[in-house]
This record gives C-alpha cells, structure tokens and sequence, in this order.
C-alpha cells in the first residue's frame, strides 16, 4: 500500500509540472492501479475478521471463561469438606482447677476445696474432621451473584464488539466515500485542465492577460492537490481498517472494499424500528441494578441458620516425657453429629450495608435511564440530521450538474472569444466550492447513519 501510495503522489506531482493533454487522465487512471494484488474484503469479513484478532477482544473472553470457572467453583462448596489436623503440644504450665472434695470424702467439710493440675507436660492429637452441608442459604445466592455476574461481563464484552463494529463500519465507509472522492477528483483535474489549456492557447496568441491564465493554472493545481489529499486519506483509512481487522503488517499490505454496499437504499436504513434494549450497554446497567438488589439478598442470608453434619475421628496422647510413640499412651476419639449455627452478631452493621446496596440498584437504575435516554436523543438527532443532510445533498448534486454544464458551455464560447477568462475561472472555483461540500456531506451522511444504527441497536443491518 505504501508503495502505491508513493507512486501515485509522485504522478500527481509531476503532472502539475508536465502539463500533456488528456494524457492526464490516463496517468491518472493507471496510478489508482495498486503495486500489488489487493484482496476484496467485505464488510461482514472486515468485522468478522476484527472480531477474531482484536486482542480486547479476546481479553474480555477470557474474562468470560473466568467468570463461569467462579460459578462452578461455588457448586463444590456443598461437597463433603474433609481436612486431617495434627498438633503437638509442650505445656510448661498446667492448668488448675477446683474440685468440690468434702462431696466426695465425708471425712472433709462439705464445702472443703482441693486445687489440683489436670494434664501432663506433652500432649499431641491427630484426627479427620468430616463437614457435609446440609442447609446454607448463602451458597445458593452466592452461585446467583456468580451467575448474574458472568451475564454482566457478557454484556461487557458485546458491548466491546458493540463499539467494534461501529468503528470497523466507519472505517469501511470512509475508504468507499474516499475511493468515490479520488474519482470525483480525477474528473475535476481534467476539467481544469481543459480550461487551462483553452487560456494557454489565448494568451499565447497574445488576447489573454497573463493574471487570467495564473488563475487557471492556480485552479487545476487545487485540483490536483485535492487528488493528492484525497489518496493520501485513502490510505489513512485504509491503515486503520487494517489495524482494526488485525492486520499485523499494516505497511505492506492492501484491501479492496465492496463498493456494492454503499448503493443500498438509505430510507430503509433509517425506517428501522429502534431495539434500544438490545444494546449491551444498557444491558449491563440494567444486569448491575440486579446484581446489587440480589448481593442485598446474600447480605440477609448471612443471618439465617447453617445446618451440617459434623464427624471427627481421631486420638489423643498424654505423657510426662517426650515420647511420641510411648504405648499405652494414646486414647481414641470420635464422634458423629448435627451442627447448627445462628448467626447473631457478626461484627457488620446490617443495616447500613443493606442500605448501601439498595443506593447502588437505584444508582444503576438512573444510569440507565440516562444512557437510554441519551441513544433516544442521538437517534433523534442522527435521523433529524440525515434527513436535512440528504435534502442539502440533492439540491448540491442539481447545482453541481448546472455548473458542469455551465463551465462546459462557457468553455465553448470561451474558445470562440464570446466569454471572459475571469468569468470561466469564477466559475470553476464555484464548482470546486460546491464539489467539496457535497463530497463533505456523503462522509456525513455515512456518519450519521452510523450513529442512528448504533444509537438504535441495529448496527448489524449493515451488512445483512
């Protein structure tokens, strides 16, 4: 592509030097010919293709794997929880307690007390504790948080190939509407010239002034320069689509665009009934305002009671010495049961934190209504604006069929000495003037329509 680019500067620029004829259309034509082979590409390639390589894109999926690795972690916490302890113990002071003696030995008051040490100096216990869930409200909304969450980053992520595809299609109406340009201005460069070489031919048989001839050779140079800029944003845009698309040598590579997609009736585009729900944007909001009303759920369930089944099997050794494996000294353990918790006080303020995620639904509820109603108003702006556009559009392609037809007389009667240079140039200015504004108003129009798809979730009528 950059070769070709080159190539075709370097033509336009020597033409503004070397002046022959028609030949100029000619040269021209060639130079808008490719280095190399270009490959077609439609728009449902382009975006697909983008969709494949984006390394965004590929992040957020990523995300999404995650996310439903979360959720199916939660589904094993009502599995058997199984964990095995060890502990050894050296006890420097023993513990002391207070036994009723007189109960027990009449010879001693009834209310007689004796102090005596429980334990020996080392101790060590070994065992498998066994916890089966039985009820646990928490697991359960939990898993729902998890699952509402891996909805949210779907959202976030068609939300991403959302913003893809807009940028992808504008690429890819820039290039056409370019391409289109370049063709307007190799027809405009050859009028100019034609024009030039009609004074030439005056003022070398000495009836023009040389201020007149100037004019028109200032002229055909805009329109040659015009050309210029009008390739060098061809491949502008055509960098950046290939950047989009994933394209990694974007220097030496080329595309060629469908340019059946732009003859597509324009009415029905925007005769689409809106689907603003459907954008992933709005989606997600609305998914989050979910997230926070159920996380208000999990907060509560932190209160309800827990039932398990519990068992430990195990034993435990006491000696005076340290003797791990002394016999005679260990005594088994076990026991099988139900275990119970209520939930009383669990150092958070209930309250204040069920408030905070009552704000946060509202929150998103609002965000919502307000990026809703922002599409709404880019879609009523984009259809008010494409409508006056396509109006301004016919009465600038009327003129411009007027002016062309004009110059072509007033360069007919020029020739036969019944026009002035002067008015010819005007006239060609004129032209340019109103050839400029119309080629302004497609790239609008394309942008609008753009942001009415976008803004009304249909982005994908496109290419269908």
């Amino acid at each position: 592509m950059i070769r070709s680019t080159k190539f075709l500067l370097k033509v336009v620029s020597n033409l503004k030097k070397q002046l022959t004829g028609f030949a100029i259309i000619l040269l021209l034509l060639r130079s808008t010919i490719p280095a190399f082979a270009q490959t077609t590409v439609s728009l449902r390639q382009a975006i697909s293709s983008a969709l494949a390589n984006r390394k965004n894109i590929q992040a957020g999926k990523m995300d999404l794997t995650i996310r439903k690795l979360q959720t199916e972690a939660l589904l094993k916490k009502y599995w058997p929880q199984v964990s095995v302890e060890y502990n050894y113990l050296y006890n420097p002071i023993l513990q002391t307690s207070i036994l009723p003696i007189g109960i027990f030995n009449p010879a001693y008051p009834v209310d007689a007390t004796k102090s005596i040490q429980f334990g020996t100096k080392w101790s060590q216990a070994a065992g498998v504790t066994v916890v089966q869930p039985l009820l646990d409200v928490s697991i359960s909304r939990q898993k729902s948080e998890s699952e509402l969450q891996e909805r949210i980053a779907v959202a976030s992520q068609l939300q991403s190939e959302y913003e893809l595809v807009y940028d992808v299609a504008q690429a890819y109406a820039n290039i056409g509407l370019q391409q289109e340009q370049i063709g307007v201005a190799i027809a405009d460069t050859a009028r100019t010239w034609i024009s030039y070489q009609l004074q030439k031919n005056k003022f070398l048989a000495k009836r023009l002034l040389k201020s007149d001839l100037n004019t028109a050779l200032i002229n055909h140079h805009n329109t040659l320069q015009k050309l210029a800029d009008a390739v060098s944003q061809l491949v502008e845009n055509k960098v950046y689509l290939l950047f989009l698309i994933g394209q990694d040598d974007v220097a030496h590579a080329d595309i060629a665009i469908d340019m059946s997609l732009f003859k597509n009736n324009n009415a029905e585009r925007l005769a689409l009934v809106p689907m603003n729900d459907s954008i992933p944007e709005l989606q997600q909001l609305a998914l989050q305002s979910k997230l926070a009303a159920l996380q208000a759920e999990t907060e509560k369930a932190k209160y309800l009671p827990t039932i398990s089944m519990k068992g430990f099997l195990g034993a435990n050794q006491y000696t005076n010495q340290f003797s791990p494996i002394a016999a005679n000294s260990w005594f088994g353990l076990s026991y099988v049961g139900l275990d119970v918790k209520l939930p009383l006080l669990i150092g958070e303020d209930k309250q204040n934190k069920l408030q905070q995620l009552k704000l946060q639904s509202y929150q998103y509820n609002d965000q919502r209504d307000d990026k809703y109603a922002g599409y709404v108003k880019d879609a009523v702006t984009a259809k008010i604006k494409t409508d006056r556009l396509l109006a301004q559009l016919k009465t600038l392609n009327e003129n411009i069929s007027l002016s062309k037809e004009t110059i072509q007389i007033m360069q007919d009667r020029f020739d036969e000495g019944q026009e002035t240079a002067s008015t010819l140039n005007t006239e060609e200015v004129s032209l340019e003037s109103i050839l400029a504004n119309y080629a302004l108003g497609e790239k609008q129009l394309w942008i609008f329509q753009l942001d009415y798809l976008k803004a009304t979730g249909r982005l994908n009528k496109l290419w269908q």
